[in-house]
């Protein structure tokens, strides 16, 4: 199987050589609206889009998802661990939170320890609990559980407005966004697929590193924000840049940088390690800055680009991990390090923030090479797949695990594979 890997890896190295997706700037532009994210990946490679086993139009998607059985050696190949874990997570959800019973508690005031009266047994009933002990610390306990698993604030085992609206969209409902996120996790690679691989995810804002189908590392990203989201895509990391330039955007450089020169002066360049070139060419020229019309820059009539030197107050920080694609989407490195101890990491212009880029350089490459070469361009030992992808349900210690769905996808994906009927399709 890894043989196959190495095969078609010498094969994608080919597939999307640097120069085939012409420099634009170091920022993405947007993916266009016929791809439909929250569900679907954009496979930049051929060898990957052949990997993906996309859907057949007439596939019954529930019954590839749920209805998988990992005991069938018929099974030509598991699929990824994180969908077998997932999987196995919906059948304990459905074995506890599911068969709870279905009362709808009306809204009201908050329920927490002193409460009384009806609707606080109405939240006993609905958490298979006998009713008229009263909010009681076996209570308090069972309300926090629930809140853990559905990631609902902090826990805290009162009742407020947004535990007692979960408790009312029913378990149907978590059973569909498990199997949302099961057909999410379909479309990483299946196990034995590849030797190594990295998975992006932008619901938790964390990347992984797998080995062999296991997660050898992981730790913090910065993702895109709401407005400017991280896609959903499978892309092949090929080489990294040691001291790599940052190209600034053209939008940026009309709309920031030149009213920045108009309003502080060419010296603004200089004091943030910027220089001025020509155009977006390879072999582009260095311009004297007090030479340009900034006004007609700033006016969208001038096609100069600027860059900013390598050093530690570059945008890239030491390294960006290239991995080819025509929405310059990348990894890397960043000298605002604080940024990742914020609970909010969704804040990036969709590129890939790594927290510690040393370590992630080790594992792809066997370290990072010092340089004061700008822009020294290493080829990776071998190249390694990247599969960004957006998860809501995870597997956790104690079955699934809910979070937040900070770019908003799960009603669309979620209308797109149920449709408006609340009655669940068959699957089985």
């Amino acid at each position: 199987m890894f043989s196959r890997f190495l095969i078609a890896a010498s094969a994608l190295a080919l597939a999307a050589p640097l120069s085939a997706f012409p420099l634009q700037g170091d920022e993405p532009t947007l993916v266009p609206t016929n791809v439909e994210q929250g569900v679907d990946f954009v496979y930049v490679d051929p060898q990957l889009r052949a990997l993906g086993r996309q859907p057949r139009q007439n596939d019954n998607w529930m019954l590839r998802t749920v209805g998988y059985d990992w005991g069938d050696s018929r099974q030509q190949s598991a699929p990824n661990p994180i969908f077998l874990q997932l999987r196995q997570g919906l059948d304990q959800y459905r074995e506890f939170w599911g068969r709870l019973p279905r009362i709808h508690i009306p809204e009201g005031s908050v329920l927490k320890p002193g409460s009384q009266g009806e609707r606080l047994d109405m939240l006993r009933i609905r958490l298979g609990m006998e009713p008229g002990a009263g909010y009681d610390e076996e209570l308090t306990e069972r309300v926090a559980d629930y809140q853990r698993v559905h990631g609902i604030g902090s826990a805290d085992g009162v009742a407020g407005t947004s535990t007692l609206a979960s408790l009312n969209r029913g378990p149907e409902y978590y059973e569909r966004l498990i199997m949302l996120n099961l057909e999410r996790a379909r479309r990483l690679p299946s196990a034995g697929e590849f030797q190594r691989y990295v998975v992006v995810d932008s619901g938790s804002a964390e990347v992984f590193l797998f080995e062999q189908d296991r997660v050898a590392d992981r730790m913090k990203a910065i993702v895109g924000s709401p407005r400017n989201k991280t896609p959903m895509m499978a892309v092949v990391m090929q080489s990294a840049k040691v001291n790599p330039y940052w190209n600034v955007p053209p939008d940026m450089i009309r709309s920031f940088t030149a009213a920045k020169v108009l309003s502080q002066g060419v010296s603004y360049l200089d004091n943030y390690n910027y220089t001025v070139l020509s155009d977006w060419s390879r072999d582009a020229e260095i311009l004297d800055p007090a030479t340009i019309d900034w006004k007609a820059v700033a006016a969208g009539g001038s096609k100069i680009r600027v860059r900013q030197r390598p050093g530690p107050w570059n945008s890239m920080g030491e390294v960006k991990f290239e991995t080819p694609n025509q929405y310059g989407i990348y990894l890397h490195d960043t000298p605002g390090k604080q940024a990742f101890a914020k609970a909010d990491r969704w804040v990036s212009n969709g590129c890939v923030r790594l927290e510690d880029a040393s370590r992630f350089a080790s594992w792809v490459m066997g370290g990072l090479p010092q340089s004061s070469t700008p822009e020294q361009v290493i080829d990776l030992p071998r190249p390694v797949p990247v599969y960004m992808t957006y998860l809501t349900a995870v597997p956790g210690p104690n079955g699934v695990q809910f979070r937040a769905d900070p770019y908003g996808f799960d009603q669309s994906a979620m209308q797109r594979l149920f449709g408006g009927s609340r009655e669940m399709a068959s699957a089985f």
